[in-house]
């Protein structure tokens, strides 16, 4: 059983990681924002924006843009810089599974520290 439960646990970390991996590559590429702001310019050309619609989609991927930049820029700073300029980075992730060996399924987990 402790086998098992160490693969699972194994499993699921590494599912973690690797989302947290996704997450943090997403957060610092700039392509899909650009790919999002000539989306946006199409729409725009063809009718299906108006002009104020298309201003202020437009400020906020330029906003973005520029906090994925800023936040490049602060990764080339040193450790306490580049805390002190925003920069976020997802570490990893935790996970904690605990088994009470003799309940049925469905019942609550039994407190070890009351009687």
């Amino acid at each position: 059983m402790l086998i098992v439960d160490k693969l699972i646990i194994g499993g699921v970390r590494f599912v973690l990681q690797k989302v947290a991996a996704a997450v943090d590559a997403e957060l610092n590429d700039d392509s899909r924002l650009r790919e999002e702001l000539l989306a946006a310019q199409m729409r725009l050309e063809l009718g299906e924006l108006d002009e104020e619609e298309f201003r202020a989609l437009e400020a906020d991927v330029l906003a973005r843009l520029r906090e994925v930049r800023e936040h490049r820029q602060a990764g080339a700073l040193s450790g306490s810089e580049a805390a002190a300029g925003g920069e976020y980075r997802v570490a990893g992730a935790e996970a904690q599974v605990t088994f009470d060996e003799g309940k049925e399924p469905g019942e609550p987990a039994r407190g070890r520290g009351k009687k």
